[in-house]
């Protein structure tokens, strides 16, 4: 099979391009044919036969004037449609891999692919179909924020969600009730939902039911052994470290838990804030072996996210090296613990619930034993059996197409 993977950034930026990566290598080792498209960049990794790439949009580092051109071309790209008509025509895929593409390349694409007849599925990294700013988080707030879940787009202008720029804020929503209007959306065939939460919140964002489904982010295989040279116990948080992510509740009661030690992997403009706490060790930014060594040594690792995340990544790499995990209550998160079996869940933003659950699961080396157990055996998210359930969607796809 052809397929055409495509993606605002080729390079690695986040978690949409790592899945769209791997997922693409290893097509291509069981057989397929993969090419990409999306914007030109210096970092670029993956390509198309043709070297054709949208111009790169850089909003923070270009002149007035470039940025009035820009901010137009965020609700419509006729370079996009244009330059992804050439590929289609020259690679001619049987399915084209939609992953995060709004306003970079812009939902123009969507028509120059079914203008084609080729079929067209999209995983759902984020609630830009639902929610203008994609995140349905409000940062200068810091607040969780469904507004304009049923089509009150506008309210992300009003409140000036994007980067708290009105204007900007008010070309997102413009974009938002453009492309429902035009019912866009649904020329999409298929939707992956990488969490019931997900799909439950684009549906609510007016795509059909029978175009959706759901199918959790696969994990690599692990067959080595990560032992670290120490034999210090600590519970672990790896990931951003901004107050999205809970990171202030988290920090609150690493104050109120002296005897226990916290290691945080990873940065973010938090960073000042987790400093000099005598129980708290800040081991920066880390990746592959190294990483995995950090996940695999913790006691269990905790997800204390204030935000609604789709399926976060954190969770399945850490059951995956059999540490259980405390996550809390929102978005995906529950669907990924199951709870008292290979973790906890516990009541976001509620430091009392967090820390009791933290101090049940420490002063319990038995239970994490047997949860850890559980955690491996519940971990069966491989990228082979996600693939082959894939294939199957890609089939039903072109078949509708044909």
């Amino acid at each position: 099979m052809k397929i055409l993977m495509v993606n605002k950034f080729l390079y690695p930026n986040g978690g949409s391009e790592t899945y769209m990566f791997k997922l693409g290598a290893y097509l291509k080792s069981i057989g397929h044919e993969v090419e990409y498209f999306g914007m030109e960049h210096e970092g670029r990794c993956v390509s198309n036969s043709l070297g054709l790439y949208t111009e790169t949009m850089d909003f923070h580092n270009s002149s007035a004037l470039k940025k009035i051109k820009l901010s137009l071309k965020t609700i419509y790209s006729k370079e996009a449609k244009d330059k992804m008509l050439a590929v289609l025509e020259n690679f001619k895929p049987d399915v084209v891999h939609l992953n995060n593409f709004n306003f970079q390349l812009t939902p123009s694409i969507i028509y120059a692919v079914k203008e084609k007849g080729i079929a067209l599925v999209e995983t759902v990294h984020d609630c830009q179909i639902a929610c203008p700013n994609h995140r349905m988080y409000i940062e200068h707030k810091s607040e969780n924020c469904d507004a304009c879940l049923g089509g009150n787009y506008f309210n992300c202008a009003k409140n000036k969600c994007v980067h708290n720029s009105a204007v900007q804020s008010l070309l997102a929503a413009a974009e938002s009730y453009i492309y429902h209007k035009k019912n866009t959306y649904n020329l999409v065939d298929r939707y992956i939902c990488p969490s019931n939460y997900m799909k439950e919140t684009i549906a609510k964002g007016g795509i059909e039911e029978s175009r959706l489904t759901v199918l959790h982010n696969f994990i690599e295989k692990n067959n080595k052994d990560y032992t670290l040279q120490t034999n210090e116990k600590y519970v672990l948080y790896f990931g951003r470290i901004s107050i999205e992510k809970g990171i202030k509740t988290l920090v609150d009661v690493i104050k109120e838990l002296p005897h226990i030690k916290f290691v945080f992997v990873g940065d973010g403009p938090l960073e000042d804030y987790c400093k000099s706490i005598e129980n708290l060790e800040l081991a920066g930014r880390k990746s592959g072996n190294e990483l995995k060594q950090y996940i695999a040594n913790a006691a269990f690792s905790v997800c204390p996210s204030e935000w609604y995340e789709n399926c976060p990544m954190t969770i399945i790499e850490s059951l995956s090296l059999a540490t259980p995990v405390i996550g809390s209550d929102l978005g995906g998160i529950p669907e990924l613990i199951s709870n008292n079996y290979t973790g906890l869940i516990f009541k976001h933003n509620d430091k009392e619930d967090l820390k009791k659950k933290i101090s049940y699961l420490w002063e319990n080396d038995e239970i994490i034993s047997k949860m850890s157990k559980n955690a491996i055996n519940s971990s069966d998210n491989t990228i082979e059996k996600y693939t082959e359930k894939l294939l199957k969607i890609y089939g039903e796809c072109v078949k509708h197409n044909g």
